[in-house]
């Protein structure tokens, strides 16, 4: 289960919901030119929005647990990851068109008005208050779109019996291996002072990559649950999604779509 953790940890860390709330909020703060002051905020707000993510984890880890014993309840989780996953990959081709699992337009406004208010000139204790408040809405509103690798991840711990200390190791190896790209943002961004923008197109790839792992995981819980049991399997599984993302985007360029 560890190595599964890692894998699926990783590809979460790429989620474009969690990448575009913090680099808007980057983009807010760096006119500050404090790095200190940058590197409290960005800080404040990860540790937030990753306790809150460990809380919902851990729920669901508890609630699967329970559930694994009635009947049809693996079936439900990878009739989910199929669906997660289908849903993701038709992003990539109509990002803007039918049901998505990102962000809904109506939040966006409160979430550029939160980080305007986490810019404003404020004692830096005052700033870390509105940054906990603003990490809190965001963690919420954002779950929609960062649940599906938790469930298919709790559904696996919870069939291997995985539990007490063993659970607490591995959702601690998971919420810092998901952390890493976060990190990785903020810490260029306190070194340069600039932030990249995000733009729609590395959305669009970010959720084809997810949806492809998402289907591949689907699969393999209908039909055979042990490869993400073993290192050799899981990188079997995730590498084979991965190459078929990498297939769709060169195919779609060539059509240039």
């Amino acid at each position: 289960m560890l190595f599964a953790t890692l894998l699926i940890a990783f590809v979460d860390g790429f989620n474009p919901c969690s990448i575009w709330v913090l680099s808007v909020l980057l983009a807010m703060i760096l006119g500050s030119g404090s790095r200190a002051r940058i590197a409290a905020v960005g800080g404040t707000f990860l540790l937030v929005t990753a306790s809150i993510y460990g809380v919902f984890i851990a729920g669901l880890f508890a609630a699967l647990s329970v559930a694994r014993h009635l009947a049809g309840i693996q079936l439900v989780v990878a009739l989910f990851a199929l669906a997660f996953g289908a849903v993701s990959v038709k992003d990539y081709f109509a990002l803007h068109r039918g049901f998505s699992f990102s962000i809904p337009e109506r939040f966006k406004p409160s979430i550029y008005r939160g980080s305007r208010e986490v810019r404003r000139e404020r004692p830096l204790p005052v700033t870390l208050l509105v940054t906990v408040v603003l990490a809190g809405g965001v963690a919420l509103v954002e779950l929609p779109c960062t649940a599906g690798f938790p469930v298919v991840w709790s559904s696996l711990l919870a069939e291997a019996r995985v539990e007490g200390a063993a659970f607490a190791g591995l959702l601690a190896v998971y919420l810092l291996v998901y952390l890493m790209i976060e990190v990785a943002i903020l810490t260029v961004a306190i070194a340069t002072l600039s932030i990249g923008r995000m733009q729609e197109s590395h959305g669009r790839t970010l959720k084809l990559i997810g949806g492809m792992v998402m289907l591949a995981l689907g699969l393999v819980m209908l039909v055979a649950p042990e490869l993400m049991e073993s290192l050799t399997g899981s990188l079997a599984v995730i590498g084979g999604a991965l190459a078929g993302a990498l297939l769709v985007m060169a195919i779609s360029r060539l059509r240039g779509t």
